[in-house]
């Protein structure tokens, strides 16, 4: 299955596209995760009956479409996906997802679709930085699709997850390292240099970066904003980072915390949480309150306001 941007608490950089359409594909990947694929393909299905839609949702179901046997929607979903943006050409060959569907004479059609795709957007792409970028970005998810299974399967202080957040470490120094270099001789390339999915590597390694770092090129990323060369959806989970990492409260409420001894998830600090859906709003996230079901958080606000000052303590603890 495609790498996906929700990861839990080491990328919270999901894009909320209406207050249930958020919650909805994010059950859907859960029922991905533990196999069920014929649930995972009908929450797809209400999730597209809901609001907006983009290339990877679309790939995503597609593949689990195709692992429950209805090849038909399989290709439905991945021709949306086409129109919405999707070119991983390579990706989409080698996924053994999609394996079921390589015999249908519907497979060709598409294949030479996304390649047709592919040759009109070539025109001022830089394909060696695209094709850089791209390998970053499937590394970088493929290893949080891991640690993501293995939280599920074994548990947050499971020796299993532990050794896969090593890997994941270790990779992340590595490809910081690429994207750094990148940053600094290029800036943050758009889009429409690179594509939209290598475009999205920047953001995703500077997310899972140190504070340092994440000082370092926020305020290029709020250029780049400014610019049409990043998201602003994006740009909030990084304010909130920062926020969080020089001991203030966030701003979206995009970040999560654990509690070890409840085993329950929370809001990490947040300012002014009266009026926090009306900032998610002007940077295109959708409602806290859907936001937060990803990880089985109940959203009252009055609560949550009587609970900040302990929410304050703990974080200080675990600086």
């Amino acid at each position: 299955m495609k790498s996906k941007l929700f990861l839990l608490l080491l990328l919270t950089c999901f894009y909320a596209f209406g207050q249930d359409y958020h919650s909805t594909i994010a059950q859907a990947e859960q029922l991905y995760n533990i196999k069920n694929y014929a649930k995972s393909t009908s929450k797809y299905k209400e999730a597209f009956t809901i609001e907006q839609k983009n290339s990877n949702d679309y790939y995503n179901a597609a593949c689990s479409a195709a692992l429950s046997g209805k090849k038909d929607l399989a290709f439905e979903w991945l021709n949306q996906a086409l129109k919405n943006g999707w070119t991983n050409l390579q990706h989409m060959k080698s996924d053994t997802d999609l394996k079921t569907l390589h015999t249908d004479k519907k497979w060709d059609k598409l294949i030479a679709a996304i390649q047709q795709e592919i040759d009109k957007g070539a025109v001022g792409i830089d394909k060696p930085l695209q094709a850089e970028l791209i390998a970053i970005y499937n590394d970088d998810q493929t290893i949080r699709q891991h640690y993501m299974t293995a939280l599920k399967e074994f548990g947050n202080q499971s020796k299993q997850a532990d050794s896969i957040a090593k890997i994941m470490g270790y990779k992340d120094s590595i490809n910081l390292i690429k994207v750094k270099d990148i940053l600094d001789k290029r800036g943050w390339v758009g889009p429409n240099k690179v594509g939209a999915q290598a475009n999205m590597t920047l953001f995703l390694v500077i997310q899972h970066s140190d504070l340092e770092t994440q000082q370092k090129y926020l305020p290029m990323m709020r250029e780049a904003v400014k610019n049409k060369n990043a998201q602003s959806s994006a740009l909030a989970l990084l304010e909130d980072r920062v926020a969080l990492g020089e001991g203030k409260k966030q701003i979206y409420g995009s970040q999560i915390g654990y509690d070890s001894k409840t085993t329950k998830n929370y809001v990490l600090p947040l300012e002014d949480p009266d009026n926090v859906d009306q900032r998610r709003e002007q940077v295109g996230l959708g409602p806290i309150s859907e936001y937060v079901k990803t990880w089985d958080i109940v959203w009252n606000v009055e609560e949550y306001k009587l609970m900040l000052s302990e929410i304050e303590k703990q974080k200080k603890k675990t600086n």
